[in-house]
């Protein structure tokens, strides 16, 4: 399975829509998943028209928006499970926040935002993932996305933009 991951569009204030080159590889997907900081609902809608999608709500999100998503969620796909949130905080923390979130849950793959900067680190067997921001480069050296491809394992990439 090959699931998109994207995070921190701010869409219409960091742009008016996502990149051309971004929208061509989501359709090659097999879900998407959004991690929060979409900004408005109408970048859920376009991105449900690529794929299915499993999003939650960012800290730059609007109230109407956190009716529709939740703060943090957990999927299980194809045996593993994989936590969705978006974060809050200095960027220096944010993965203690994430961890402190998820407390107590066993998961194979922690998805998060916030930070804008994208990476990827294994920590005690769960790999934490961030895919940057493919529309705006604040704490970040440039716009990227995520990939996940999960066969027997879960392999994860950041692809620049």
């Amino acid at each position: 399975m090959k699931i998109a991951v994207i995070s921190d569009t701010h869409i219409p204030q960091a742009c008016e829509k996502l990149p051309d080159s971004l929208l061509k590889e989501l359709a090659k997907t097999d879900l998407i998943i959004h991690a929060g900081d979409l900004a408005g609902l109408s970048v859920l809608e376009n991105l449900k028209k690529i794929a299915p999608v499993e999003a939650v709500i960012g800290n730059m999100d609007s109230h109407n928006m956190r009716k529709e998503l939740p703060e943090k969620k957990i999927l299980e796909i194809e045996g593993f499970r994989i936590g969705i949130i978006h974060g809050e905080g200095p960027p220096d923390r944010i993965q203690d926040y994430v961890k402190m979130k998820f407390a107590g849950e066993k998961l194979d793959c922690i998805i998060h935002g916030h930070s804008h900067t994208p990476y990827i680190e294994k920590i005690d067997n769960t790999i934490y993932f961030n895919p940057g921001s493919p529309t705006d480069k604040v704490f970040a050296p440039y716009n990227s996305y995520g990939i996940l491809e999960i066969t027997d394992k879960i392999t994860p990439k950041i692809v620049r933009l």
